[in-house]
């Protein structure tokens, strides 16, 4: 028998936030200071650590995403865990689509976009395939808003 997967609560997503938050600090500065070597996985899936640029603040935040290489391109997807609302990070990301990127121990810039509804049908088999959660993070999400797939495009 499977278990229908239902929305978080308020209260479970105030914690998954604050969850989310220090935690994604804490990865993003072990990140940074090993070069990559040390925390870069999240439940067995690979992590880099993206520098965004606030679009209220203009400060730059090191966040801890997901991520598949698409050739030269890096792709995130803005799930936050199954929550009800879209990222911050997704948010500042599309404000301020210039990025940088550390991917173990290579850091690039990148300008951020939208995958085109074509690049997401290619892209989501490989982003399922690279982390199980997704499955039932869209299934928390279904019908209460899209779960945009940014391609992070590298600056030559």
């Amino acid at each position: 028998m499977t278990e229908e997967v239902k929305p978080f609560t308020p209260g479970q997503e105030k914690f998954g936030r604050f969850f989310i938050k220090n935690i994604g600090t804490w990865q993003a500065w072990v990140y940074s200071i090993s070069n990559g070597r040390l925390w870069n996985t999240f439940l067995g899936a690979p992590v880099a650590v993206f520098t965004i640029t606030g679009r209220k603040t203009g400060k730059t935040r090191k966040i801890p995403l997901l991520f598949i290489e698409d050739g030269e391109n890096v792709v995130v997807v803005a799930t936050q865990g199954g929550m009800s609302t879209l990222p911050i990070w997704y948010k500042n990301m599309v404000a301020n689509p210039a990025v940088d990127c550390q991917v173990y121990g290579n850091r690039n810039s990148y300008v951020a976009r939208h995958a085109t509804p074509e690049e997401e049908e290619r892209l989501w088999p490989a982003l399922d395939a690279m982390y199980e959660g997704y499955a039932e993070y869209k299934a928390r999400i279904d019908g209460r808003r899209e779960v945009p797939v940014m391609i992070l495009e590298r600056v030559k």
